[in-house]
């Protein structure tokens, strides 16, 4: 989950471009790699669906997101913020010191648990109702904690019926589920490309829309009479240019295989060992089978544990007696799980043994340690 694994020809293009640039240092910087990057750009907004100046090169969706919560100016003292608790813990804090800044005020809300599409439409529409003074909101387009993925282009039509401004969090959607950027429907988003992109460690991006150019403020660290363009509301300093000019390679790597078909062997390994898990006394599976809700990634519950230190524990027996690396999370209001990411390099006979160890931990529940608090973070 914190970030992908290059497939060997990425890789090997990777080590190219890096030479290069080791190389050649400030004379290339100077003399050519601007151009190669702006191709990068603009291949990069293609597969995206937008304009090339509604883009911009962060070093991670982290980055982009904190331009995009930091630089909103549309707060005023009595708006409000929302978020929800499914939503990655630095955004949440950034939401959190933006409201403090601005002198408004915070509304967490905790998302459905079963949930379905009607009833997340629904309770997003109950929490903007019951909060009128709220002004933006978050929204994780696919969990870091459970895999939930959020019908976002419907609730945000829904913000925007009532003039509330969405920032969206593609950081694990982006080449993990099928879709571009028109069909989520919104203004602000940050993306990931070193995640299920599988491009270099350190590839992120920026999207604002260029009729909402205006809400995000300028980056502090521009100058007073920097032109209004998006690469003005984020100064990153010296970007890793080797791993965004091997970014081409990673999205014709992908084409070989397809997204949709990529997307579809992702579903189908989660399928693989959930739908078994489902029929293990005991075992809660977090993220719902409806279509459209679930991707790769997938999170369970034993039942009754719901400590961070008892699923830290389920993580660590699946590692240490079956060799399987899985990962406890929190900050689901309704108490931690254990997330499983399976990959492409996965295969179904995995899934499979998955599915066993997972019966296997149940059956070992007397040793599992008592509650105790501990804390989470996002990979």
């Amino acid at each position: 989950g914190n970030w992908g694994m290059m497939p060997r020809p990425v890789h090997a293009h990777y080590v190219e471009v890096l030479s290069r640039v080791n190389r050649e240092t400030s004379y290339y910087a100077r003399r050519g790699m601007g151009r190669d990057l702006m191709d990068v750009r603009s291949r990069l907004a293609e597969t995206l669906g937008v304009p090339d100046d509604e883009i911009a090169f962060t070093r991670n969706a982290t980055e982009a997101l904190k331009a995009l919560i930091g630089g909103y100016n549309r707060l005023t003292p009595g708006d409000a913020v929302l978020y929800a608790d499914l939503d990655y813990d630095s955004m949440q804090h950034c939401m959190d010191r933006l409201a403090l800044r601005e002198r408004a005020e915070v509304v967490r809300i905790a998302l459905p648990e079963p949930a379905t599409r009607m009833r997340l439409i629904d309770a997003s529409a109950e929490a903007f109702d019951r909060h009128p003074h709220v002004r933006l909101v978050l929204l994780t387009h696919v969990s870091h904690r459970t895999g939930l993925v959020l019908p976002v282009r419907e609730i945000a039509a829904l913000a925007r019926e009532r003039g509330i401004d969405v920032i969206v969090d593609a950081a694990h959607s982006w080449r993990q589920l099928d879709f571009a950027l028109p069909d989520l429907d919104c203004d602000f988003v940050g993306l990931n490309g070193h995640k299920w992109l599988a491009a270099p460690l350190g590839v992120g991006v920026l999207h604002i829309r260029k009729s909402a150019l205006d809400r995000i403020d300028h980056d502090l660290a521009t100058a007073s009479d920097a032109p209004d363009v998006i690469s003005e509301r984020i100064h990153t300093g010296t970007l890793n240019a080797a791993a965004f000019l091997t970014v081409p390679s990673a999205l014709a790597f992908e084409t070989r295989i397809g997204l949709d078909r990529k997307s579809a062997r992702l579903r189908a390994l989660r399928d693989r060992w959930v739908e078994p898990a489902r029929a293990i006394p005991g075992i809660e599976i977090l993220t719902p089978d409806e279509p459209g809700l679930y991707g790769a990634i997938t999170a369970f519950r034993i039942t009754g544990q719901t400590s961070m230190r008892a699923n830290e524990a389920i993580a660590r027996q699946l590692l240490d007696r079956h060799r399987i690396f899985t990962v406890a999370r929190g900050g689901v209001d309704r108490g931690g799980c254990v997330r499983v990411t399976p990959n492409l390099f996965n295969t179904m006979q995995e899934m499979d043994f998955l599915a066993g160890a997972i019966a296997n931990v149940v059956r070992t529940l007397p040793d599992l340690p008592t509650p105790k608090a501990s804390r989470d973070s996002r990979g």
